[in-house]
């Protein structure tokens, strides 16, 4: 039975309350919510989030597969913010009482109108402010973050988007964890061998639009002399202006390596049987673009 106030509701409301069936604690309510598309579709990948009135999260999660939410909170007022890819945000404020289901009914998220495309021509990759960056299992569940400094990288957008082209080349020996002894490591031929490949290279021709802001971008990696095809999940943030008022392009991608895939097969394991190198390797990519010449 949910907590009540003494004499605030009679036996036959309690039966018949939305919350009779639902435990809850003194002193909270429930907040429920349906959130639909333009066409009344449920929005199952939408995700919400409730603050309190100094913006500091309560409780966040996503959606069931009917596209609703259904959360117990202490009594006060809220923030809710509801977002998904693809979608402008909703955001209202909502008073949850004691032993009381706040319901907002069903919500209409309505399509977002993507960002502005940068305009076809060669563009090239501005080093200053972007990263290529990864992160390794080093040692059990410890994990290691590394960069790559130096690169090299151009974009030729097409009209249409989906038939341009990229070619970026990495610098193998500009590798940094911060470690110098373990970067001698890396470099050394128990891993890139950089002696022997000295660059890392992705080219790619494939250009898929998913959806929103979001883009695949399918291409043949080149690492440690094996090519492998590779899928950046991109997200195109749109268009910015530079210090001097230049034009940038930006987006973030990422992508999941296999080691043993490129024949970076090195590996020890520590005496209870850990293995000091996952075999994964998450890369993450932060680029912005400027237009040649």
């Amino acid at each position: 039975m949910i907590g009540r106030r003494r004499g605030s509701r009679t036996d036959q409301e309690q039966r018949t309350s939305p919350l009779a069936a639902l435990e809850t604690p003194p002193s909270a309510g429930v907040l429920s919510c349906r959130v639909l598309d333009p066409v009344n579709e449920p929005v199952r990948h939408a995700e919400f989030v409730l603050g309190d009135s100094r913006g500091r999260t309560v409780v966040s999660g996503g959606m069931d597969p009917f596209g609703s939410f259904v959360t117990t909170v202490p009594a006060g007022e809220y923030r809710l913010a509801v977002s998904a890819e693809g979608y402008t945000p909703y955001r209202t404020t909502v008073t949850v009482e004691e032993n009381t289901l706040a319901s907002l009914g069903d919500m209409t998220l309505h399509v977002a109108q993507p960002p502005e495309l940068p305009a076809p021509g060669d563009w090239e990759i501005e080093p200053g402010h972007t990263s290529i960056g990864f992160t390794a299992r080093h040692i059990g569940p410890a994990r290691v973050h590394g960069r790559f400094n130096a690169f090299a990288g151009a974009v030729r957008i097409a009209d249409p988007v989906e038939r341009s082209a990229m070619h970026v080349v990495i610098d193998a020996a500009s590798i940094d964890t911060g470690v110098r002894m373990r970067d001698d490591h890396l470099r050394s031929a128990d891993f890139l061998d950089v002696a022997a490949f000295p660059t890392l290279e992705f080219y790619s021709e494939r250009f898929v639009h998913k959806g929103g802001t979001r883009w695949a971008v399918t291409g043949a990696l080149s690492l440690h002399g094996v090519t492998r095809t590779v899928v950046l999940d991109t997200e195109y943030l749109g268009l910015g202006n530079g210090m001097e008022g230049e034009v940038r392009a930006m987006c973030r991608a990422t992508t999941e390596l296999d080691r043993d895939d490129f024949r970076v097969s090195w590996q020890t394991v520590l005496a209870r049987g850990i293995a000091v190198v996952g075999a994964s390797i998450r890369i993450q990519l932060d680029v912005q673009l400027v237009r040649k010449g």
